[in-house]
Parts: structure tokens; sequence; C-alpha cells
């Protein structure tokens, strides 16, 4: 039999190797929990995929040309560039801790920006673009953008004034005095979000990839945008074989952020939890479904995580390791393969805690 793995009740066929892109951080208000149950699951995905002898090239992006990082370091008195440096290492830090490997790829933003001068170039050339006042903006209703359905807890890119219709992303936009600047075709200009992963996702990975991941709310606009023009300047649909929208942190019912004062960061948290009780809490639930951060909720995943390890040093056999591998392999159903696990010890146990990268 095949073993391959199923997200959202989909078989996702492979041949040797799969391409992964992952959005990554704008790099300014790292590294909160919601940031880490992204980056845990990805890792998780891959490590699963490698169980079963698939090859993962993982790409996972850091946006350090953004307005809202270009803000913060400026109240901060520093660089935009030397102020996502900081951040970037923060979060390298962060991932480490939390046994999170490196990607094969971590392409930056700023070192793509040509990149993106090239796309807007392209979409306009193929009629699904076009220039307002040194700006350019991509036709929705060309591409079927102007259909998707936007999910409850999308994120809000708010149109551009200089836009056609509100639904049009913008690929490259004229800067403001006082912004980085590059320059382009249409004056001295800077990306725009979804043109950024478009970019480095085409220049590292090629037309297509296997596997999407990024927070629930990046579904719309940003993961359909950047679709979108990939799909639209290569021909290649679909952009992604497959997605992992990871649900949304809340706490106290309002989703995690910088924006509504209630960030919890894994930093603060390693002062007082064990890195594996802060990875187990992020892993034992479904992976796209939001949660909320409840009290006790982290001393309750470290005492799992003891369970767990006692179950391993159980003299056990392993004819329920094939089944704790199933439940992973069965849309990343991390909960059914730790109560497999911890009900049969052994080797099952030492298997899921391997796979899992809580050891």
């Amino acid at each position: 039999m095949t073993l391959r793995l199923a997200l959202a009740g989909e078989p996702l066929p492979l041949v040797g190797r799969a391409r992964a892109y992952v959005c990554g951080i704008t790099p300014y208000d790292t590294t909160h929990l919601g940031h880490a149950a992204t980056f845990v699951w990805a890792d998780v995905a891959a490590r699963v995929l490698r169980r079963i002898g698939v090859e993962v090239e993982m790409c996972r992006n850091v946006t350090d040309v953004d307005d809202v990082l270009d803000a913060a370091a400026e109240r901060a008195g520093r660089r935009f560039d030397s102020f996502a440096a900081v951040g970037q290492f923060r979060f390298d830090r962060d991932m480490a801790a939390l046994g999170v490997r490196p990607p094969t790829h971590q392409p930056r933003a700023h070192n793509h920006v040509d990149g993106v001068v090239r796309l807007a170039s392209a979409l306009l050339e193929r009629g699904v673009a076009y220039e307002r006042d040194g700006e350019i903006l991509f036709r929705a209703a060309a591409t079927g953008l102007d259909v998707v359905e936007v999910p409850p807890d999308a994120s809000e890119v708010p149109p551009s004034r200089r836009a056609e219709d509100p639904r049009d992303p913008t690929v490259w936009r004229p800067a403001t005095p006082g912004e980085a600047a590059w320059p382009s075709p249409w004056g001295e200009g800077r990306p725009g979000w979804h043109a950024e992963c478009a970019a480095m996702a085409l220049s590292v990975l090629g037309p297509a990839v296997d596997l999407h991941v990024g927070g629930a709310d990046l579904r719309h606009p940003h993961h359909t945008g950047m679709a979108a023009m990939a799909e639209a300047l290569t021909g290649v649909r679909p952009f992604a074989r497959a997605r992992l929208h990871v649900g949304t942190v809340r706490v106290d019912g309002a989703k995690m952020a910088k924006s509504a004062g209630n960030l919890v960061l894994v930093a603060d948290l390693l002062e007082t939890h064990p890195a594996a009780a802060i990875r187990l809490l992020l892993l034992d639930r479904p992976w796209d479904r939001p949660w909320d951060l409840a009290p006790g909720a982290l001393d309750a995943a470290a005492g799992r995580l003891e369970r767990l390890f006692a179950a391993a040093a159980r003299n056990a056999g392993g004819v329920a390791t094939d089944a704790v591998v199933a439940a992973l392999l069965d849309d990343l159903d991390v909960p059914a393969a730790l109560d497999i696990a911890e009900n049969e010890g052994g080797e099952a146990a030492r298997t899921a805690l391997s796979v899992l990268g809580l050891t």
C-alpha cells in the first residue's frame, strides 16, 4: 500500500519531492503564539512527509518590505532593514527552541524587488494589470479573484484609492516621502504584499507548489491574491495543490495580534515551560480550527507530555506504530496519534514523539 498524506479529506500524491511555500513573518512583533502555530504545523507536515520517504523542499519567506514594519521601525528610531534583522534573529531563536527545522530557502522580500518589477511588467503585457499614476494594479475581475468567497477571518487590506475596482490588489505602488524605495519603469516605488510572495515563490520554487502554508487569516486576500498573480503569469493552475491554513490563536475570543494588545510571546513562555510543552500545546488539536488560549492550557500540555514520555519508556511492541503514522497521514490528526501513543506506549509512543518533534 502506498502511504500518502491527505489534507482536508483530499489525498496529496507525491513522487519523491514536495515543494512547500510557507508564508513567513513580518519581523517586527516576533514571535507570538499565533506566529508559532503556523510554523510548528508546517514543520510537522514536513516531518510526516519525510517519514514516508518524501523529500521536502521548503521555502519560508521573510516580509521585510512592509508598511507596518516601516512604521514600527520609525517609532523605534531604526532603519527598516536593521530593525527587521533584529526581529528575524529573535524569530529564528524562538523557532530553534521550538524544534522547527530551518527551511531549505528563506528569501527576504528586499532581495526580490526586481522580481516584483518583472512580475508587474509581465502582468501588464498580459492585460491583467493596469497602471494608474505610477501604481500597478491587478485586475481581479479578469482572473476570477473578485468571486472568491471571503472567509470570516480574512486579513484586512484597504483598497487603493487608484483602483478601478476596490478588489484590485496592488502589484507595485509609488513610494511616499521617507519610505524605502526602488527604481521601476513607473518611477521610484515599492512592491505590493501579494506580489512580494508571488515573486519569491516563483523565483525559488517555480510556477507551482505542492503545499501552501499560512495562517487562516491569510487565505484571502493574501493567498488568493498571490496565487492569482502567479497563475496569470505562468498559466499553471492551480498554483498550490494543497493548502494548510492553520487555525487562528485567540485570547478571550479575539485573534492574537499586536493591534489587539493581546500578544503572548514564545520567549516569555520559554522562561517558565519546556519548549516541547509549548509545541505540544500548539499541536494537540485539529490544525484548521481556531482556538482560545485558556488558563492552564500550557500546564495541561506539560502534563500530557510527561505521560507520553512515561509511555515511551514502557516495554511495548511496535504493533501500534503503523496506527500512529496512519493517524498523522489522515489530515495530520495529531490528537488521535497521541492518544494511540499514550495508550499503547513503547515504540508507538517513541514514534509519535519523534515524528512530532517533541524529543
